[in-house]
């Protein structure tokens, strides 16, 4: 079982989910191609950090999601899944971040120093994130929908977003695409009252 990113549930919204996630530690890996094909050219790079290619030789359990957004973006959040965010209205080559949330219990401090250059360790802040979960393939269509959807979602309740639209993946490429889970994740402003 792979493990996933923790969080705590603060409201269920009739399209979304309202979640408070922890402070977390990626490895993200910075590449300039399509949105579609971001995390496959990125996948190779974290993969291999995990599993031993860092100057420790220590493996790390694979978390869910992975995650995707826009290189221009100023945050990521997110453990388990895959992750991935971005420009997505031009179709063509952008620069995206493509992050696996390290296991829980790894810090900045503790993370094993990748081999390769690209990859890096980043610690993200806890954040309060709303989040809507979609079946299918992922596509940079089904993306933008459901971003655009999250975000008339967050409006209606009253919630400001704080930053882009991340992707978060949650199964392997093999699973049937109208099994896989995905999440279109975005963080949101602590309302008045509430704790930060």
């Amino acid at each position: 079982m792979t493990e996933q990113q923790p969080y705590d549930l603060v409201q269920r919204y009739p399209h979304f989910e309202l979640r408070r996630y922890p402070k977390h530690v990626l490895a993200e890996v910075q590449v300039h191609t399509a949105f579609d094909r971001a995390a496959n050219e990125a996948f190779r790079y974290l993969f291999n950090y995990i599993s031993g290619s860092n100057k420790a030789r220590r493996k790390l359990s694979m978390t869910a999601p992975v995650l995707q957004e826009s290189a221009s973006s100023e945050e990521m959040v997110m453990t388990a899944p895959v992750l991935q965010s971005g420009p997505v209205l031009g179709g063509g080559d952008e620069d995206y971040v493509v992050a696996f949330v390290l296991p829980s219990g790894v810090t900045a401090a503790n993370a094993p120093i990748p081999d390769e250059p690209r990859v890096k360790i980043r610690e993200v802040p806890g954040s309060l994130t709303a989040v809507a979960r979609f079946t299918g393939n992922g596509s940079t269509t089904a993306f933008q929908h459901h971003s655009v959807a999250l975000l008339e979602a967050l409006r209606l309740a009253g919630l400001t977003p704080v930053g882009s639209a991340r992707f978060a993946r949650f199964d392997p490429p093999f699973k049937p695409w109208f099994l896989r889970h995905n999440e279109v994740v975005i963080d949101v402003e602590e309302p008045e009252g509430t704790r930060a």
